[in-house]
């Protein structure tokens, strides 16, 4: 096992940069104003496959090859990670499994298959999707690219964070999206051990705070009363050895849970600021920071938008907002 430390994450910046992009950091003047502060946005809905995912998956595929190439690869997903994952196999010519829940939306579902992965529906909650095909993996030597509970994928994502220190070594706070917790375990060891200060806020949706309910309890812990959200990106459980909580448990300073009425607002109120188009999970930096907005007054702060993948018409459906001119 590797040690995720900040020179991994490094490592993992040089070998992805040929299929991610050094996403933007934008200022937000009017949302700064109302929460008395200053708050950029760092826009990961802007990669490639339209989620943070991409840097996760290149990471561990491009770091594994060879053994890709004459194994294949495996992976499960709600739909951010597949994507991203089919797209840098589609690019390098690898076969790819990929295992999904069957409550998949039908377009991402659609959009998968395009890229030549065979996709595989399953009967259950994401932890099943993932148990089933790291087992798939384990019993054919494939390469398993799991969405946050590897080393290098999480030092992957972790490069998110390198950028947001690149681009604004100033900042204060960071509020990231959590579900499996790659995203934020990564972020958090890179900007941990490069300014200790720097405060790591994790945002999820009350309907499916496992985390918060494991931080609770001290130890990872799946049975909590879930309910559906319309952040599905982030929905779902960790599987039970689960390595991101340890290093959330370790790094996180905070945490916050965030109604269905405050993500809805939250995706209308991106648009209405800056015209972009997100879903459900990449609004909830910005969910946790108006439901809360007491903590952030004063502050430097980074709210990460984790996704843009959308219908349009879902997107209205949840805004109530009139139609953007484009689909994301």
């Amino acid at each position: 096992m590797k040690k995720i430390n900040k020179a991994l994450i490094e490592e993992a910046n040089q070998r992805l940069k040929r299929y991610t992009i050094h996403t933007d950091l934008t200022f937000s003047p009017r949302l700064s104003a109302v929460l008395g502060g200053q708050l950029y946005f760092k826009w990961e809905s802007h990669q490639p496959t339209g989620s943070f995912k991409i840097r996760g998956a290149a990471s561990k595929i491009l770091a594994n090859l060879e053994d890709c190439r004459e194994r294949g690869v495996v992976a499960a997903s709600t739909g951010n990670h597949g994507a991203a994952t089919a797209y840098i196999c589609q690019q390098e010519g690898l076969r790819l499994t990929l295992f999904v829940p069957a409550t998949i939306a039908p377009f991402k579902r659609q959009k998968l298959e395009r890229t030549g992965a065979k996709v595989i529906l399953v009967d259950g909650p994401c932890e099943q999707a993932e148990s089933e095909a790291r087992q798939t993996a384990e019993v054919n030597h494939q390469v398993f690219v799991s969405p946050y509970n590897d080393e290098l994928v999480i030092a992957g994502q972790g490069t998110c964070g390198l950028e947001i220190f690149e681009d604004w070594p100033e900042v204060e706070e960071v509020v990231v999206p959590v579900g499996g917790g790659g995203l934020m375990a990564g972020i958090a060891v890179y900007l941990k051990e490069s300014k200790p200060t720097i405060k790591i806020t994790g945002v999820e949706p009350e309907n499916s705070a496992f985390i918060k309910h494991s931080l609770s309890l001290g130890y990872l812990n799946n049975d909590f009363p879930e309910k559906p959200t319309i952040a599905e990106a982030v929905a779902g459980g960790l599987e039970p050895d689960s390595m991101t909580f340890d290093l959330i448990k370790h790094y996180a300073d905070s945490w916050l849970t965030v109604s269905e009425e405050h993500i809805a607002q939250a995706m209308k109120i991106i648009y209405e600021h800056h015209q972009e188009v997100v879903e459900g999970a990449g609004a909830l930096s910005l969910a946790g920071l108006l439901a809360y907005p007491e903590l952030f007054s004063g502050k430097k702060v980074v709210g990460l938008v984790s996704g843009g993948n959308i219908q349009l018409s879902r997107w209205q459906e949840l805004t109530g907002a009139n139609k953007p001119s484009s689909e994301k």
